[in-house]
Formats: structure tokens, sequence, C-alpha cells
């Protein structure tokens, strides 16, 4: 009986240790804008990112609900749902990577450091390498991520019907930024 209570203990203490070292959150926001020849702004924004990141590897992973996307105009949203992303087919889009440059960063100071992400996001049903320069701040024990970059829709097989082609750019702008807390 005791060696099967200090082995819990064991397995117990190398699981909190691990947890000191992973935050998350689930009130991430990613927004994306397309800027094409129209007046007409084509905008979005999800707050409902979820992430975690290992501040001892440097692994990040996102989930994103594709329907969690908020546009201005309700009809905007759901020819995007419908016609563009296909919602209910790709309801998902995910993104794990990794820090490259982890040792440029000290969790344990306060401060703004430079960070340099790749990895795998899958969106559309289709996965593609991203590489993407971005930002951490360590500040009261939090953490902030921050991270801008374009897509090409082509890369994802988003289609564009011609009828809004001057409204929609091919490059899309995305804007990622999510504030962690160490996960409880």
């Amino acid at each position: 009986m005791k060696k099967l209570f200090f082995g819990f203990l064991f397995l117990m203490s190398a699981f909190f240790a691990e947890a000191q070292h992973m935050y998350m959150t689930k009130t991430g926001k990613v927004s994306f804008s397309s800027r094409a020849k129209s007046p007409e702004k084509v905008e979005a924004d999800n707050n409902e990112v979820s992430s975690i990141l290992n501040t001892q590897s440097g692994e990040m992973v996102f989930a994103i609900l594709v329907k969690s996307f908020h546009f201005e105009s309700a009809l905007m949203e759901e020819h995007f749902n419908e016609n563009y992303v296909e919602s209910n087919k790709y309801p998902k889009s995910t993104f794990k990577g990794k820090i490259l440059n982890l040792s440029a960063v000290n969790f344990s100071k306060e401060g703004a450091y430079p960070v340099n992400v790749e990895g795998d996001l899958t969106f559309h049903g289709i996965t593609k390498k991203v590489t993407s320069a971005g930002s951490l701040s360590v500040k009261a024990g939090k953490i902030t991520a921050f991270s801008k970059f374009q897509l090409k829709l082509k890369d994802f097989k988003v289609s564009i019907p011609s009828l809004v082609a001057d409204k929609i750019s091919e490059d899309i702008d995305i804007v990622v930024e999510c504030n962690y807390e160490l996960k409880k």
C-alpha cells in the first residue's frame, strides 16, 4: 500500500511540475481583414480562441471554432460560413507549433521578447506550414502573445466568386493576441 501511495505521489508531483510550465487561455483573439479595391470592410473577430503555451518546450497549440468569427454584417457572416469557409464541413481551425528562439525569452523576468513561431496551420481542411514573427510580453505572472501575418486564400482552397472578387483580397491579414495565465 505504501508503494502504491508513493507511486501516486510521484506521478502527481511530476504532473504538477509540468503544469508549472503550462499557460492557457480560452479567450484569445484572432482577427482577420481583407483589403481589396472595394470601400467595403471585410473584417471579423473571434474572441473565443483556446490556446496552450508550454514555456519549457516552446510548444503552442491553438483551437478556433470557425463559426465564432463575427462580422459587422450578419449577411457577411452568413456568406463567410456557408459559401467561403464551409464551417459546417470544416468547423475548426488549429495551429500546432513551436517558438523557434525560445532561449531568447526569460519567462521569469518581466519584459517584451521578439519571437519566431513555426507550425502547422489547419484551415478549411488543408494543413500548411506557417512561420510568423511575433512577441511575448511577460508581466505580473501572465504572458501576452501577439502576432500579425498574412495568408493566401488559394493556399487553403477558399474560392471567392467573381461577383465579389473586388471586395475580398486574395491576401488576408491575420492578427493573433492571447493573454495566457498559468494553468491550474
